[in-house]
């Protein structure tokens, strides 16, 4: 298959690249491979913010607990 020139040169495409092939819609796209190393990099970023957010809410649910008899009628 040949890629057009101004297309591997603004896509950065070399010869010898791999490249995977996709349809959507009708319409076939290309992209680069998924590799082991993207994947789980993506996955390791994810992980990290997942107990960024984890803190995040245990911190808002303490201070909301701290909070509950504040509320007028509120009874436990």
């Amino acid at each position: 298959m040949t890629i057009p020139k101004a297309l591997r040169e603004r896509r950065s495409i070399k010869g010898g690249d791999e490249i995977e092939f996709v349809e959507v819609n009708d319409e076939i796209i290309h992209k680069p491979p998924t590799d082991e190393e993207r994947l789980a990099e993506g996955y390791r970023k994810r992980a990290e913010r997942s107990r960024e957010l984890a803190k995040e809410l245990e911190e808002a649910s303490a201070e909301a607990t701290g909070h509950l008899g504040d509320a007028p009628g509120w009874s436990e």
